[in-house]
């Protein structure tokens, strides 16, 4: 069995003979073997059995001649090449209080919660990745300033003397009742962090002070500091029950409306060099478009109240298993013991994934799994793990030339930047060992890695079975609790869970090897910078493109642009598009943790800047005449339904283009474009107008073209992409019309 992906070369052919061959061959033998044998016609039986064997033997030699799958498969373990495992979607999820609790709650490390159960689907299980402690938050600080600052310096402080926050005086909110101006709230937690709580934020205002404002679009946004920059924490627009300090759905305000915020999972204490050190929270009076009414008189309120209502935390999709015994050494070399589980995701040391021995002598030793056994030493506690099979294997034995032992010890001290290498050279050294000096053809024994000691009862203190791209579950799915929890009233997933790809396939391990040894692990060429920016983190990066125009490249600085993974394509609801925001952020933590796998492998003196790409949304208009037949209501939704799917799809920087693999970098769309996707839909007779609009990014909002342009050119550094906006005046979805 071949791969028909890989390159057909010239191949030798080892044996020639075909079946006619074999056939005459062994008929000329008759006379030799058997001379008594006379009758070489067809119709005898003895002719049939030579030509059943010549049969046999050409289909024997057809193989002989190839290298067979087997083989090649072969030649990827002599490579060290494993499968990769399935990676595990992830996604914060959000528990609730039955009500607010005096004491702290937690939530335990490992606390799994389900999907829900059908006929013809299994549950699919996330695990948390810590504990979260939904604690007691108080107010200590209410400031007021003029001027919307990232590091806010000029602030009036409105705090109550003795702290009743339950009886404030009338305090205006915004002073100057004018754009920019803001309020904070500082908060802190005695005994425990309160990062990631969901809090409600109880306020008493007075009646009739906000004439002028919306209710339903109040022009204000509530935000917190996660230590980098001001991150917005109001969920949704109902979660503000007082609907921009207006309290227009309560009866008497005086008795108070909540805010609930969903407060960030990293949320440090700082003062801004001020003297007023919490957690900061502001609320900003800022107007998010042309038609947003606002304020004619400053809110004001007389009362404060905070309690937590509940917390969010990140997840695995997969099964956390506890403490669970391997074996018991027999004191010999390359052990190998099972795992019950397979497809294990990759273990985490803060998490207490590794193996642990029990020695006879009541010790307890921590190993350490590394990737392979080519630098470990005889006295270096290290495993490996196969993380689809579930195999932990220890130390070979090896039997090797000595003076091949020698050269092997001397290279080792020339390579730099391992530690490993240094430790076992250390406690060698330490030793009195020193290579020993014999002929070409003697024999040593080598140990690799250290054996586990005779009768040591082996552990694996923790692992984590799962991941797969099922787990890319849509937002909402995530509900049921396997375990009860005191208090804890429900949980929920607020966003989809992102990230989880199935297992490789050995033909997907085909294409990746010629890759990986092209270059192995230096970054030299364009590609190269690509390749390993992908595998940085496995499955977290979708696209990479490296710029290579002169207008855009400076000497000694390469730029790689990048398109996160977040959206599992495959089961992804294409019918409103990609929001570059939502979808294609390219956040802080993936950028590090490129740059840190790029560093060691970049050429020395190279500066890389990994940046998005500048994308340009594209909003298309178009007019459908329909085939007579398919003129009528019912089949005008479908095909509607089917464009809109189709031009979302075909805008889309993971799913677009051509040949369905992203929009190309810096491609031009012209209208034949929507031309030729559009009549592919059964039912569409011709298009007529065609209409093209751009969408363009000025600081951190999307502006329409107000006239149609003859083509959308997104430059060189650009990606056309598609969606339809929850600001309708944006208009930034497509617009079909029919005509008869």
């Amino acid at each position: 069995m071949d791969f028909d992906f890989l390159p057909k070369l010239p191949k030798s052919n080892l044996d020639d003979r075909t079946f006619k061959d074999l056939v005459e061959e062994s008929i000329l033998r008759i006379p030799r073997y058997c001379p008594e044998w006379t009758n070489h016609n067809p119709g005898d039986p003895g002719i049939t059995l030579i030509e059943l064997f010549a049969w046999l033997t050409d289909q024997m030699l057809l193989r002989f001649n190839q290298v067979p799958r087997r083989n090649y498969v072969a030649f990827l373990e002599l490579l060290g090449i494993r499968l990769n495992p399935p990676t595990p979607a992830k996604c914060p999820l959000t528990f609730y209080l039955t009500r607010a609790q005096p004491e702290f709650v937690r939530i335990p490390l490992g606390t799994e919660v389900a999907t829900v159960r059908t006929e013809t689907e299994e549950a699919i299980i996330f695990t948390t990745d810590r504990e979260l402690v939904i604690g007691n938050p108080r107010l200590k600080h209410i400031l007021t300033t003029d001027i919307e600052e990232d590091i806010p310096q000029h602030l009036r402080d409105r705090t109550p003397a003795n702290s009743q926050w339950h009886n404030l005086d009338e305090t205006l909110l915004f002073d100057q009742s004018m754009p920019g101006n803001c309020f904070y709230l500082v908060l802190c937690e005695p005994e425990n962090s309160i990062e990631g709580n969901a809090i409600a934020i109880t306020i008493v205002g007075e009646a009739a002070r906000t004439t002028g404002i919306n209710p339903d679009d109040p022009p204000r946004k509530w935000e917190a500091w996660n230590g980098r920059t001001w991150q917005p924490i109001l969920r949704d627009q109902d979660d503000d029950k007082t609907k921009g300090f207006s309290f227009s759905e309560i009866a008497q305000p005086t008795q108070g409306a909540d805010v609930v915020l969903h407060l960030p999972q990293a949320w440090p204490e700082t003062n801004f060099g001020t003297n007023y050190t919490g957690h900061w929270i502001r609320c900003v009076y800022t107007i998010l478009h042309e038609a947003q009414p606002s304020y004619s008189s400053s809110p004001s309120i007389v009362g404060l109240a905070v309690r937590a209502i509940g917390g969010a935390v990140d997840a695995t999709q997969c099964i956390r298993v506890p403490e669970e015994l391997l074996g018991i050494s027999n004191g010999k070399a390359s052990q190998a013991f099972e795992l019950r589980s397979q497809l294990l995701v990759e273990r985490s040391k803060q998490l207490r994934e590794y193996v642990q021995l029990r020695l006879p002598s009541g010790e307890i030793e921590d190993w350490i799994e590394v990737k392979d056994f080519a630098e470990s030493g005889s006295l270096d506690r290290h495993y490996t793990i196969d993380s689809q099979t579930g195999t932990v294997q220890f130390g070979p034995l090896i039997r090797e030339p000595g003076q091949l032992r020698q050269f092997t010890q001397q290279r080792k001290q020339l390579q730099p930047g391992n530690t490993i290498v240094k430790h076992s050279l250390r406690e060698t050294q330490n030793q009195g060992f020193s290579p020993p000096v014999t002929s070409e053809n003697a024999l040593n024994e080598r140990q690799y890695g250290k054996v586990p000691p005779l009768g040591a009862e082996i552990y694996m203190v923790s692992y984590r079975t799962g991941g797969g791209s099922r787990g890319n579950v849509q937002l909402g799915k995530i509900a049921v609790l396997k375990n009860s929890i005191p208090y804890v009233k429900s949980v929920i997933n607020y966003e989809s869970a992102r990230g989880g790809t199935d297992a490789e396939s050995l033909d997907e391990a085909v294409i990746r090897v010629p890759q990986m040894l092209r270059t192995r692990e230096s970054a030299v060429t364009p590609e190269d910078f690509e390749r390993l920016a992908m595998s940085a983190a496995t499955g977290a990066v979708a696209r990479a493109h490296c710029l290579t125009q002169p207008e855009h490249t400076t000497a000694g600085i390469v730029r790689l642009l990048l398109i996160p993974n977040k959206a599992d394509i495959n089961s992804f609801d294409f019918r409103r598009g990609m929001k570059p925001e939502e979808y294609f952020a390219l956040e802080c933590e993936l950028k590090a943790e490129i740059m840190d796998y790029l560093s060691a492998r970049k050429p020395l003196g190279v500066q890389v800047k990994l940046e998005p790409p500048e994308y340009v949304g594209v909003s298309v208009e178009i007019e459908v005449i329909l085939e007579p037949q398919y003129n009528n209501p019912r089949d005008r939704d479908l095909i509607r339904n089917s464009l809109l799917l189709t031009l979302y799809r075909f805008l889309n920087p993971l799913v677009g283009g051509l040949e369905g693999k992203g929009w190309d970098y810096g491609r031009t769309l012209y209208p034949s474009d929507i031309f030729a996707v559009s009549q592919q839909i059964p039912g569409v007779r011709y298009l007529g107008t065609v209409k093209l609009y751009s969408l363009r990014k000025f600081d951190s909002e999307w502006f329409r073209a107000d006239i149609p342009e003859l083509e959308i050119d997104p430059g060189a550094v650009g990606l056309l992409a598609s969606w339809e906006d929850e600001n309708p005046q944006l208009h930034s979805g497509h617009r079909i019309e029919f005509r008869d």
